[in-house]
């Protein structure tokens, strides 16, 4: 435990650190958007926040490796100690001064999702969890809501914005949590959607298409909360995937029930 915990402290400094230079930094012209594939944006804020949060794991945590989107994510799996990092998540919204993006930091041990840090940028509050040790923030212990019947239930989504070729079939999944749900956000920042599921501000989250920096620390957010993280198809191990269902234990019954039969 005292292991997991200092693992937490690390990803906790490395995620505010990373905040910091974000909040501090102007936003790019639109001439410095660089475009990845279609509709995916990255900027030297990213590169720059990301080198920020390898110097601080990579001095805090020797002999650990390092991975993110910008740097080797075919490496996510290798070593007894490795860094999922996503250093600005909802790239999109941050470009356009849309208030919803965040720094992710994870820590797999021999493969494990162990720790979890999520820093909301804009609001500058961070949420952790550490195997064994719950889920928090600041003081205060987080836990999923305690919603049972769907009609009370608010779901997040997110839309398979790289995936266009799976768009008919998420529409048949959004129309039917539509109709058996209270209500349906989209807000453009996976890692704090899985942070909110852990909260208790939202009762489930699901989406077709995500990378394991951008799930891996609100896997350890939501579990250590007391909730359920899958893929659709019910599997335990999302980070060798690409779906996810995160909820409380009985949304995430109906959740996946509902996306399996859409």
């Amino acid at each position: 435990m005292r292991e997991i915990i200092d693992l937490v402290h690390a990803a906790t400094e490395a995620a505010e650190r990373a905040a910091a230079y974000i909040r501090a930094t102007p936003l790019p012209p639109l001439a410095d958007w660089s475009e990845k594939s279609p509709h995916d944006f990255v900027t030297r804020v990213d590169r720059d926040a990301e080198a920020i949060i390898a110097e601080i794991l990579n001095r805090r945590v020797p002999g650990s490796s390092v991975v993110g989107e910008e740097l080797s994510p075919e490496a996510a799996r290798a070593g007894e100690l490795v860094w999922v990092v996503d250093p600005l998540d909802g790239t999109t919204n941050y470009l356009h001064g849309y208030p919803q993006y965040a720094v992710s930091v994870a820590c797999l041990v021999h493969g494990t999702p162990s720790v979890g840090v999520v820093h909301d940028v804009t609001r500058n509050v961070s949420y952790r969890a550490g195997l064994g040790g719950g889920a928090w923030i600041g003081e205060r212990r987080l836990a999923v809501s305690p919603v049972v019947h769907a009609r009370q239930a608010l779901v997040g989504t997110g839309f398979p914005f790289k995936r266009l070729d799976t768009l008919e079939r998420y529409l048949r999944q959004l129309g039917a949590v539509m109709r058996g749900a209270s209500g349906v956000r989209r807000a453009g920042a996976a890692a704090l959607d899985l942070a909110d599921v852990a909260a208790g501000r939202l009762d489930a989250f699901w989406e077709l298409w995500l990378a394991p920096w951008d799930v891996a620390a609100g896997v350890v957010l939501i579990r250590e909360a007391g909730g359920v993280v899958s893929t659709i198809e019910g599997a335990d191990d999302v980070l060798g995937a690409e779906s996810i269902v995160g909820a409380n234990p009985a949304m995430h019954r109906w959740l996946v029930d509902v996306l399996k039969h859409a």
